[in-house]
C-alpha cells in the first residue's frame, strides 16, 4: 500500500508517549564511559507544527502522567495544540512519581479514536507498542513511527523498518531556543544585511575603524 499517496485527504491523528519522547530526545546516553548521545531540548510548539507540515496531523494527543505542580505547563502544551490524555502518578518505593501512560496509548490509538481517523502516527521507541504498531499495520492504519533517536530503539522496531523516522535528524529544525540564543543569532553576520541592534554601531566601528 502506497500509504503516503492522497495523504491530504485522511484524517490523520499522532499519538505521543511523553515520557519516551522527552528522555529520548534530552537524556545523554552512555556505552561504558563513552557518551553514544548528546540529548537536547525539544521545542513543543515546532514539534506540534512539524507533525502536522511533516504527516499532516489534524489532533495529536500527548499521553502524560499528571501532577498538580505542572498545571501552568499543562496549560502551554494545550495551546500548543495538542490533546492531552492524563495518567494519574504514583510514587514507587524511592518516592519518585511514576505514571505510566502505554495503556492509554494503545486504548485511545486502538478503541476510543480508532473510528475517527485514517491514519496514525505513533511517537516511540518503546517496544511495548510492538503490538499497536503491528495492529494498525494490519488495517492499513500505520503512516509513521516517530522515534526520538537511533541509539535508545527497541529491537522489537526492526520489523516496521519503513514506518520508522528519526527526531534526531530534525534538531536543526525542533531544538528549544532559549530568547538569549536568538538575541545571540540576531547578531550574526551570515552576508546579507544583518539586523544591528541599538548600542551595537560603536563596538562593531572599533573593531575597524575609530567610530566618528
Amino acid at each position: 500500500m502506497k500509504i503516503m499517496e492522497n495523504m491530504e485527504k485522511k484524517k490523520i491523528y499522532a499519538f505521543i508517549d511523553s515520557q519516551n519522547l522527552n528522555l529520548g530526545t534530552s537524556k545523554d546516553l552512555y556505552r561504558g564511559e563513552k557518551r553514544i548521545y548528546k540529548g537536547w531540548k525539544l521545542d513543543y510548539q515546532k514539534f506540534r507544527r512539524y507533525l502536522q507540515d511533516k504527516f499532516g496531523v489534524e489532533k495529536a494527543f500527548l499521553f502524560i502522567g499528571h501532577m498538580t505542580k505542572y498545571e501552568d505547563l499543562y496549560s502551554v502544551l494545550k495551546k500548543h495544540g495538542y490533546t492531552l490524555i492524563f495518567k494519574p502518578t504514583v510514587q514507587d518505593n524511592h518516592g519518585k512519581p511514576k505514571g505510566n501512560v502505554d495503556a492509554e496509548l494503545v486504548l485511545h490509538a486502538s478503541a476510543i479514536e480508532y473510528p475517527n481517523y485514517d491514519l496514525a502516527v505513533i511517537v516511540s521507541g518503546d517496544g511495548d507498542f510492538y503490538c499497536l504498531h503491528r495492529f494498525l499495520q494490519e488495517r492499513d492504519k500505520l503512516l509513521k513511527i516517530v522515534i526520538p533517536n537511533t541509539k535508545a530503539e527497541s529491537s522489537l522496531l526492526k520489523k516496521f523498518q519503513s514506518y520508522k523516522t528519526f527526531l534526531i535528524y530534525e534538531k536543526a529544525k525542533l531544538e528549544y531556543e532559549s530568547e538569549h540564543k536568538k538575541r545571540e543569532a540576531s547578531h550574526v553576520d551570515t552576508g546579507s544585511k544583518a539586523r544591528i541592534l541599538p548600542g551595537d554601531k560603536v563596538s562593531i566601528a572599533k573593531k575597524g575603524r575609530k567610530a566618528r
